[in-house]
């Protein structure tokens, strides 16, 4: 072992150079850096934010913002000196709407914390039928739920709003974000705040007009530098992972793309890392910011207990179908940000987002950029998982909903193999036993979407945190090794 810990990341997602990041950071003065090695799988930086530019359109392979109200990815945008680079969402045309038989209705107004706190537009709104109504108001009536229960999304919304509210308005709002089986999904590890909502009002209706009071009393504390809800720099979220590489080839962050790591096993003192070419490094300390099924693979052999726990974790895949159109083929107006799909609508498409009516300025004069989710729990099946069948299917999806039959100027397609961890019930419960696990392993630490959230802010917020803890932790290794 070199008289320099050596810490190695594997993983060079924006969670694993956010470790990295945090690593050179907290050097105290006069401390020799750490040697610090990132392996990436991929021949690319920023795991799934990927943003490319064709023809004058940018295109994002993945996510396209991030959410401004979780502080750290604005922090660290500060820190790399990129935050006069960001800027939100297209004001003026912000609709979002919801596509019910066939036909898009507008989200109501009204909205707080995705529970309606103004009764006029949901009385006026198409979604829901007027008993569908009626039993969202039963809200105000129905007892709150003693027990702390880890309840599925679906089971604790349907409870409190009724089915009817949950089916056409929570769940495609969720899908969207998660792209999963609300059947299934935990409650508590995905909206922990609508429970707390009942235990403290005793119910959400109650909660949500307690909560939009308290901020036009006291006024919404207002995050420095933030212009809308959701942020992204100017020419797309790829100039983040860029900036973080550009700062750690500068302050001498060893970077391998296309390395594949095997195997990581405990050593004394540290770990053994065996690459897929053959390469064995030791590591001081190791930091997996990878899948947690990937994880779990990587610890098999010498951690099976963990490592099962880690590889129980169900991932969904998905995929993004970017079409550009010159704006004399479309008809049908493009006056939002595009429409969330309900599962009961029967499509394999999730949501459409009108990307060129969000970001005006990422398509080239006289041309609109259009963007289809696919992929959710339980669909998988019924998606050829190829370029051409994806962008069939996008197509089909314009045609159907928005009336486009015409041929695009652009088509791109990306596709994420098992990219979203699904946080369904008995997730923190199997967080706990992770953690458990992981205090047997000192040294090893783990960041990530699929723990404690999954965007972009949260894997940021992942991967600092998993440094500062290997940070202590060889801290305080050091200081027993110089005790007599």
């Amino acid at each position: 072992m070199e008289s320099r810990p050596h810490i190695v990341i594997v993983g060079g997602g924006i969670a694993g150079l956010a470790a990295a990041y945090q690593l050179v950071q907290s050097r105290l003065p006069g401390e020799a850096p750490p040697h610090i090695t990132v392996l990436e799988r991929a021949p690319h930086w920023g795991g799934k934010i990927l943003t490319e530019r064709q023809a004058g359109f940018v295109v994002e392979g993945g996510p396209d913002t991030f959410l401004a109200a979780k502080p750290w990815a604005l922090e660290l945008c500060r820190e790399l000196g990129i935050a006069e680079r960001l800027q939100g969402t297209n004001p003026k045309q912000n609709a979002t709407y919801i596509l019910k038989d066939g036909r898009l209705h507008p989200i109501p107004g009204g909205l707080t914390m995705m529970i309606p706190t103004e009764f006029g537009p949901m009385l006026r709104s198409g979604l829901l039928s007027w008993a569908a109504k009626a039993r969202m108001a039963a809200d105000f009536v129905l007892p709150a739920r003693a027990a702390d229960a880890d309840e599925t999304m679906a089971g604790f919304v349907s409870r409190r709003l009724g089915r009817g509210a949950y089916e056409a308005l929570i769940e495609p709002l969720m899908s969207g974000i998660y792209a999963g089986d609300g059947d299934r999904l935990s409650i508590q590890a995905t909206l922990p705040y609508l429970p707390d909502l009942e235990r403290a009002h005793g119910g959400l209706l109650r909660g949500a007009l307690a909560a939009r009071r308290g901020r036009e009393k006291y006024g919404s504390p207002p995050q420095p530098g933030s212009r809308s809800l959701f942020l992204t720099p100017a020419g797309g979220l790829g100039e983040i992972p860029a900036a973080l590489v550009e700062f750690l080839t500068a302050h001498g962050v060893e970077l391998r793309a296309g390395a594949a790591v095997e195997r990581v096993r405990p050593i004394s003192p540290g770990y053994e890392l065996a690459l897929a070419d053959g390469e064995s490094l030791s590591a001081r300390a190791v930091i997996l910011a990878t899948p947690a099924y990937v994880s779990g693979a990587l610890l098999a052999e010498s951690a099976p207990e963990l490592a099962g726990e880690l590889a129980a974790i169900p991932y969904v895949s998905t995929a993004t179908v970017s079409l550009g159109y010159r704006a004399d083929q479309i008809r049908h107006p493009l006056d939002g940000y595009g429409y969330v799909i309900p599962r009961t609508e029967g499509r394999v498409a999730l949501a459409c987002t009108w990307t060129s009516t969000k970001f005006p300025h990422r398509v080239p004069e006289g041309h609109v950029l259009l963007r289809v989710f696919i992929g959710r729990a339980g669909q998988e099946g019924a998606i050829p998982w190829n370029e051409p069948g994806l962008i069939a299917l996008a197509r089909q999806e314009l045609a159907q909903t928005l009336g486009i039959a015409a041929e695009p100027v652009l088509t791109r397609a990306y596709i994420w193999e098992r990219a979203m961890p699904q946080y369904n019930t008995g997730h923190l419960a199997r967080l706990e036993r992770i953690q458990t696990e992981l205090a047997q392993l000192p040294g090893l630490a783990l960041a990530g979407n699929g723990y404690r959230g999954i965007g972009i802010p949260d894997c940021i917020h992942s991967g600092r945190a998993a440094a500062r803890t290997i940070r202590a932790q060889i801290g305080a290794r050091e200081e027993t090794e110089k005790t007599p």
